[in-house]
């Protein structure tokens, strides 16, 4: 994948959300980290579909969806405020999913690929490696 200088890429899981800024050119991509903003996380709604069973014995399902719904949110927030033009999305798979569920039209349009891939806390030579790969 080519990058343009200023694209954005979010790497998220259930728990984790890092950003990185393409400081470099098409060509020769850099990544910059970008402060992690402080998310509202509280809101459970999102994850409603998964209670606490045997098969979700502690209720983690709740949480991971709830993050992914707070970093979407967060993430269309800032598409709409003009602070993202371009944006790479890569996540782990089932934690995508849950994000697509919140995209709105313009995060979709501002959009230039999905990876589905878990590569929180691995840092931005993993994330390299994996763009260059596509």
């Amino acid at each position: 994948m080519i990058l343009s200088h200023g694209d954005v890429i979010a790497v998220v899981d259930g728990a984790k959300f890092e950003l990185y800024r393409n400081q470099g050119s098409g060509t020769e991509p850099a990544l910059a980290a970008l402060p992690t903003p402080h998310l509202r996380e509280d809101d459970k709604s999102a994850g409603a579909r998964h209670y606490t069973s045997s098969g979700n014995p502690t209720g983690h399902l709740l949480d991971e969806d709830a993050h992914a719904a707070a970093v979407t949110g967060w993430l269309n927030h800032e598409v709409l405020g003009g602070r993202i033009a371009r944006l790479v999305v890569i996540a782990a798979p089932r934690t995508l999913g849950e994000m697509r569920l919140h995209y709105n039209k313009a995060l979709s349009s501002a959009l230039i690929g999905e990876l589905p891939l878990d590569l929180a806390g691995r840092g931005d030579q993993a994330v390299l490696r994996a763009l260059k790969g596509i």
